[in-house]
């Protein structure tokens, strides 16, 4: 009777080398292809943004976008278009175009646009602010899961305003 070995998978010294190159050759593609979605999103700390060109809020939160419209609306969008690059692309999508990650933000207010009373529009449009700056402020937990980071302390007023200006640019239709 003939003794078998049982030879294990990808175990070095116990197999042929065209079986350990492919095992290796198995075991990287599967490494690339698990790490390679947590890569894509690239780094996730929340960056600053000099906001020292705009004028400045103070402490208090403003209730809607200052920015949204007059003087300073230009500048609000040139930095808020930067800041929401460095920060929010990443999961709301290039140009805030989402590939379903995360809330596609061109349609955050998109329920304020076809109400034909403008005290109810501007309600809407106000609340929306207020939802938007909360959410950025605080982040989004769900069951103990981060689903977005909280940004107050590393975004101030102006940024996150700027950031919703930039958004406004945006709106679908």
């Amino acid at each position: 009777m003939q003794a078998s070995t049982a030879v294990l998978p990808c175990r070095p010294g116990v197999m042929p080398q065209r079986l350990r190159i492919l095992c290796s050759a198995v075991v990287l593609m599967a490494t690339c292809l698990l790490t390679g979605p947590a890569m894509a999103h690239g780094d996730v700390v929340p960056q600053s943004v000099n906001t020292s060109t705009l004028p400045q809020l103070g402490e208090k939160w403003l209730p809607a976008n200052p920015f949204s419209e007059g003087p300073a609306h230009a500048e609000a969008l040139r930095i808020g278009t930067s800041a929401y690059n460095q920060n929010c692309a990443r999961c709301h999508g290039l140009e805030a175009i989402s590939g379903g990650i995360a809330p596609n933000l061109r349609k955050i207010d998109g329920d304020c646009m076809d109400l034909a009373d403008q005290a109810k529009k501007m309600a809407c449009y106000k609340e929306t602010d207020e939802y938007f700056v909360g959410t950025v402020r605080r982040g989004r937990v769900r069951d103990g899961r981060v689903y977005m980071p909280p940004f107050e302390g590393i975004l101030n007023q102006e940024a996150i305003w700027s950031i919703k200006t930039y958004l406004e640019t945006r709106r679908e239709p």
